[in-house]
């Protein structure tokens, strides 16, 4: 039976980035988004192991960490500090509190599952690969050619494209602004692009206008995703300069692959 992971993170890009990894490889990740909710899923499912963010509203990872050291039900289960903090002492303060283990922020998608199996006993002796399913539902004799650009100006946003279409058999180009995407475009020409709606140097609905004046990238379909404008005037906006697909986040890895995949057979 594969293990199960319990992720307590109150960032919703990193929990989907850290759900899309675990799942890459196997294992069978449980999400909660603050500490008290986390504490009760420890209670009753008793996961392999429990990644906890430090710096939570509520109840902290290190208070979560002090309540389950204390139980001698929950002691044993390994607890992992997933953690952005980089003060002198801040490791040590989070063992000292029960912490089995410190993983450090920003997630670096290549050897994060490695770091969390060490924790399980687990040792790679090869190269990480996606899971069989995973695999199987590529179908890489039908993708493995396909380029995508992702653009966004959060690493953990670009980290999540990359890991999702990547195992599925894409090869993925990434950009942090309107002039870079260009500017990648123009070299390598894209089958499609998958970008938020924000960025530092223009916007989703500034690239869909360059996009479709420039003649060898007019035909690419455009994907653009967003947390902030999530309203049906701007989604219109979005589709007039446009693009094929207008996403609201939050957005679950399947629905995202699911609109990508039919956007992609509607532009052939």
């Amino acid at each position: 039976m594969p293990p199960r992971i319990l992720i307590i993170e109150d960032n919703p890009a990193n929990l989907e980035l850290m759900v899309c990894l675990l799942e890459s490889y196997g294992h069978v990740p449980m999400m909660a988004e603050d500490g008290e909710t986390g504490f009760e899923i420890i209670k009753r499912e008793q996961p392999d192991l429990v990644l906890c963010d430090i710096q939570m509203p509520g109840l902290s990872g290190y208070q979560l960490a002090r309540l389950m050291k204390s139980d001698p039900a929950l002691r044993k289960i390994p607890l992992v500090a997933v953690t952005a903090l980089a003060m002198v002492g801040d490791k040590e303060k989070g063992l000292d509190a029960g912490f089995d283990g410190y993983i450090s922020k920003p997630i670096e998608s290549r050897t994060f599952v490695a770091e969390v199996e060490a924790f399980l006993g687990i040792t790679r002796t090869d190269e990480p690969a996606a899971t069989a399913s995973a695999v199987a539902k590529a179908k890489p004799s039908k993708k493995k050619y396909l380029k995508m650009l992702a653009v966004d100006d959060l690493r953990q946003n670009l980290q999540l494209l990359e890991s999702l279409f990547g195992s599925h058999g894409y090869k993925v180009m990434t950009a942090t602004g309107l002039q870079e995407a260009l500017a990648t475009a123009r070299e390598w020409v894209p089958d499609i692009v998958v970008s938020d709606v924000s960025m530092r140097d223009g916007n989703g609905y500034d690239m869909c206008h360059n996009f479709k004046a420039n003649p060898s990238l007019k035909h690419v379909p455009i994907v653009l995703i967003t947390s902030t404008d999530c309203d049906e005037p701007s989604r219109k906006r979005g589709l007039a300069a446009g693009a094929s697909r207008y996403l609201f986040r939050p957005l679950d890895s399947t629905t995202l692959l699911a609109e990508v995949e039919a956007c992609l057979a509607k532009s052939r």
